[in-house]
């Protein structure tokens, strides 16, 4: 399972509302960075495959791998604004390393 927190359902819905509402944001782990897995994020107009899974949150939906869910299960996805800027995030209660600039993992 995965918790999308209401800033994050809005940034989505408006950046949808903006290009296309049937899109999907997909949300998926890969491999790379320097700690060894990364997160990535997509706009899907194709339905969700037999093995993802839909999160839902004030009309929106989030599609996730079920690979990519192994290493996401019981995260939350935010959106956050700062001095530095504004992004996604993901808080992973799985994650045991990051590296130093903050954009891959290790579990």
């Amino acid at each position: 399972m995965i918790t999308i927190t209401t800033e994050a359902a809005k940034k989505i819905k408006n950046i949808i509302e903006e290009e296309d509402p049937t899109l999907k944001l997909r949300v998926f782990v890969q491999g790379g960075g320097c700690t060894g897995f990364q997160y990535g994020f997509s706009l899907e107009e194709l339905p969700p495959a037999e093995d993802d899974f839909v999160f839902d949150k004030d009309g929106i939906s989030v599609v996730v791998d079920s690979v990519s869910l192994q290493y996401l299960n019981e995260s939350e996805l935010d959106y956050t604004q700062s001095l530095a800027g504004a992004n996604f995030t993901i808080r992973n209660p799985n994650v045991k390393a990051t590296c130093g600039c903050g954009s891959s993992f290790a579990v």
